[in-house]
């Protein structure tokens, strides 16, 4: 029977600090094809920077950065932001996480948008995102405590297949006729007197809710989520997004703050639903002995275990082909050209990462790999498909793995190779070819066999 590792608590400093970063009024903050406006009307509800500092016994120090915010549409943007956290920081690149929630009713934070209604508010912000993330990394290193991170499945049904296929052609939205990958990892981040002190929520789901006839800044079901968790447990929550490439709300593309909301407190009650179920700070629910009965019976029981002191990280890149891309001249000259709104769209964001490719007929997908103990925290910058966490998790049983989709940059979506040819979104918006998940799934797979192998 595959039973989960029983060093599955870390122990560790830790300390997490919570910053608010709505943007200013005004900025450009259209994220929808469809949507009629450029500027936000108001705020549905702040949006946040979580900061999570850890270190291990060893010294070794990781920093991860959640931020309620869309995607990255120049990845020159993304990558001058973190180099500069890095070094005002004094860290590795290693050992830097920024997490985006991939919320689609945020600012603007392309650089490539400046000319755009609101668009000379993003730089400013840009630069208040730096300072500020900075200044959270350094007051979280100076405040460390004690304590560990321990994790838990559970599952939340929020999540739904978004790709539809109605009347032969592929749409985005609810799909009824299949199951979603609905697992939630849950972590626990405890002093060392057992308090708990915050919660990690790894969780795929698009923030899709709030759409194009949505005119507020919001977190979308993250910060309904947010609030829940603070109101009954009195902790702040550092929320990761899992492999959500195909996954969504099945209430999404709507105006309705409740509606938004209610799918928050779905992901909230079941984040209170998994803890439910969780051991004591240094137990494993683990199996005592068999006794006989009406029926052969397995006795579990609470189990003291040795905490894992263990915290590693590991940088790599995996080599993807692109397809065979337009050139910028072309898509340029067709972007002049378009007096349509919603292809417009389409085109200047297609532009943006053309441009983020050059001349490279190759992608290197960075990836990083930390270790927790006996849990694995994958990173990386694309939409991978679900399919893409699943695997993994069902090759390493015995294991926590949190997996995060756009960390550290952002390029386009990873769909398995068997929808290739079918005229899915995902498929035609990717500039990668077809069999880059495959081959992201195996070199994941085989990194963490040998960081296994090493330990």
């Amino acid at each position: 029977m595959a039973t989960l590792s029983t060093n599955a608590a870390t122990s560790l400093k830790f300390q997490i600090i919570e910053v608010d970063i709505t943007p200013p009024q005004g900025i450009y903050s259209r994220n929808w094809g469809a949507a009629q406006f450029d500027v936000a009307s108001g705020v549905h509800k702040s949006l946040f920077l979580s900061c999570l500092v850890t270190q291990s016994d060893e010294g070794t120090l990781g920093v991860i950065l959640a931020a309620d915010l869309g995607w990255w549409k120049n990845n020159d943007d993304e990558r001058n932001l973190r180099t500069s956290i890095i070094e005002a920081c004094g860290l590795q690149e290693q050992q830097l996480l920024f997490c985006l929630s991939h919320t689609h009713a945020g600012p603007s934070i392309c650089t490539n948008d400046k000319d755009q209604n609101g668009g000379e508010y993003i730089v400013p912000y840009l630069d208040f995102l730096k300072t500020t993330a900075i200044h959270a990394i350094n007051q979280a290193k100076e405040n460390l405590i004690d304590g560990y991170l321990s994790w838990e499945y559970g599952c939340c049904d929020l999540a739904t297949k978004r790709d539809l296929k109605h009347e032969g052609e592929y749409l985005i939205g609810f799909d009824p006729s299949t199951t979603a990958d609905q697992t939630l990892l849950v972590g626990q981040l405890n002093d060392a007197d057992g308090r708990l002190n915050a919660i990690i929520c790894n969780y795929a789901c698009h923030p899709t809710t709030f759409a194009h006839e949505n005119t507020l800044i919001s977190p979308d079901y993250v910060g309904a989520m947010r609030e829940l968790i603070a109101d009954k447990l009195k902790v702040p929550v550092v929320f990761l997004q899992g492999a959500s490439g195909d996954l969504a709300p099945k209430k999404q593309y709507v105006k309705d703050p409740e509606i938004v909301d209610a799918n928050g407190r779905k992901l909230g009650y079941a984040i209170l639903s998994t803890l439910e179920n969780t051991s004591p700070v240094g137990k494993k629910w683990t199996f005592d002995h068999a006794l006989q009965s009406g029926a052969p019976l397995a006795i579990y029981a609470e189990k003291e275990i040795i905490t894992n002191q263990t915290f590693k990280q590991l940088k790599f890149e995996v080599k993807i082909p692109y397809k065979q891309l337009d050139t910028i001249e072309k898509i340029e000259a067709e972007f002049n050209a378009c007096e349509d709104r919603v292809m417009k769209d389409r085109l200047w964001r297609k532009l943006n990462t053309r441009k983020s490719i050059g001349d490279q007929t190759h992608a290197l997908l960075p990836v990083w790999i930390w270790k927790f103990g006996d849990a694995f925290a994958i990173a990386q910058a694309n939409e991978v498909y679900a399919i893409g966490q699943q695997l993994i998790r069902a090759h390493f049983k015995d294991r926590h793995i949190v997996f995060i989709n756009i960390a550290n940059g952002y390029l386009g979506y990873l769909p398995p190779a068997d929808l290739y040819g079918k005229d899915i979104y995902a498929v035609w918006q990717t500039p990668f070819e077809k069999g880059g998940l495959e081959l992201l799934i195996a070199e994941v797979i085989a990194k963490i066999e040998h960081l296994i192998a090493a330990s």
